[in-house]
């Protein structure tokens, strides 16, 4: 798919979402909308909805896909590349310079006043992913107790996501009335493309033996983590976050859960997808065994096991759009794999609220079940009042996620003053 626009004209375009793109994918999605289809015309309503339900048949964030695939209608493969590229990298730069500098001064008591008012206004930002989704997803009755199972596999009994994810999908499919399933109709041959796919593919795994077979044990566990979490993460950048605090923190053992509700906090102060919070995840590793060589080593490793995939998934799925959004069974299985994320959304939600809440939070068992429970005498009255600032200014107000971000992290440093 080609067009008369300029690569003069994309760069320009995409380097300014990619600047602009704070507050979510919700947010980003918008951006986009009003740049494609408003402003630019480049795609036309039809088009752009196409693209989003593409994009959210795909594991990762569904927006820089969805950057990716508009940059391909309009240039190929390389208005894909340059698009997704513009998306990502300028919240990329960002994130490095804030693990760097967390990584440096993240135990100084005046950085965590700050954070705390970065995280109560979080909390409140993926409270309201959390109701737009719910709203949207869950319109049946089976949805609703389809999430309210995977809320309780994961919260009470730490089920893995991709499990939870692979149990919705069996059953969308089982549940899909027996009908012809429409066959795929191959595009023409291009030998380039298929090219470029094996390359792509290629590249995107090949740190793996390289760090394996040169001993970087750390090295190659972080790129195999970020391969799996590339592959299993449907339901978007929320669902990502859930699965990483699930397995950061309880599995490997990389980084403390302060650390993991910090990540998620900073990763909302930058422009681009939210799951450049595995680059900070992944420098905060790198830099307590290596310092800050170690630090840029592993956040390069994570930038690219990560979003190497999205492109690969774009590319090679994009001249389908059309049949794959006509396949029951996939549909289906959507249908489900996103109703399951509502649920694990939720899960995420409570967690990090009881930590940002409270400043003790401890595993207690119940049987089979193992629950969090915090210490009533460590909740933090300020914090709830954070929330509630947060809360005004993103809802009534309807203020900006960097304006509110700024807005609440001033008035924690005023509280912390008196």
């Amino acid at each position: 798919m080609q067009s008369d626009t300029s690569f003069r004209q994309l760069f320009r375009i995409f380097g300014r979402i990619g600047l602009l793109s704070f507050g979510g994918p919700a947010a980003q999605i918008g951006l986009m909308h009003r740049s494609l289809v408003d402003e630019q015309k480049w795609l036309s309503e039809e088009q752009f909805l196409r693209a989003l339900s593409f994009c959210m048949l795909l594991p990762g964030p569904e927006a820089m896909q969805l950057a990716t695939y508009a940059g391909w209608r309009l240039h190929g493969i390389w208005g894909g590349l340059l698009a997704g590229l513009l998306f990502v990298l300028p919240g990329a730069m960002v994130i490095a310079g804030l693990a760097l500098l967390y990584a440096e001064y993240g135990n100084r008591p005046e950085t965590d006043v700050l954070l705390q008012g970065v995280k109560a206004c979080v909390v409140v930002i993926v409270l309201q992913a959390l109701l737009r989704l719910s709203q949207k997803t869950l319109t049946s009755q089976a949805s609703f107790w389809l999430a309210a199972l995977s809320f309780t596999l994961i919260f009470a009994f730490s089920l893995p996501f991709p499990v939870i994810i692979a149990g919705a999908a069996i059953w969308g499919v089982w549940r899909t009335k027996p009908r012809d399933q429409p066959a795929l109709a191959s595009p023409p041959t291009q030998p380039t493309r298929k090219r470029i796919l094996v390359l792509l593919a290629a590249l995107w795994l090949l740190p793996l033996p390289v760090l394996f077979l040169s001993g970087q044990t750390l090295l190659f566990d972080l790129a195999a983590f970020f391969a799996k979490l590339a592959v299993v993460t449907f339901g978007g950048a929320y669902a990502v976050l859930a699965y990483m605090a699930q397995d950061v923190v309880q599995h490997h053992g990389w980084l403390s859960t302060t650390q993991m509700v910090d990540a998620l906090g900073l990763a909302e102060t930058t422009p681009g997808p939210l799951i450049l919070v595995t680059q900070f995840v992944a420098m905060l590793t790198g830099h307590s065994n290596g310092g800050v060589a170690g630090a840029l080593i592993a956040g390069i490793i994570a930038l690219w096991m990560t979003f190497v995939p999205c492109f690969l998934w774009i590319f090679a799925g994009a001249p389908y759009v059309e049949n794959l959004l006509h396949r029951p069974r996939l549909n289906n299985a959507l249908s489900a794999i996103t109703a399951a994320v509502v649920g694990v959304i939720l899960n995420l939600s409570l967690w990090f609220a009881l930590h940002v809440l409270f400043g003790t939070v401890i595993m207690a068992e119940f049987g089979l079940a193992t629950l969090p429970v915090p210490d009533a005498a460590s909740f933090q009255p300020e914090t709830l009042v954070l929330i509630a600032f947060a809360g005004l200014l993103l809802g009534p107000f309807k203020r900006g996620v960097p304006l509110t971000l700024l807005c609440t992290a001033a008035l924690s440093w005023t509280i912390g003053q008196i």
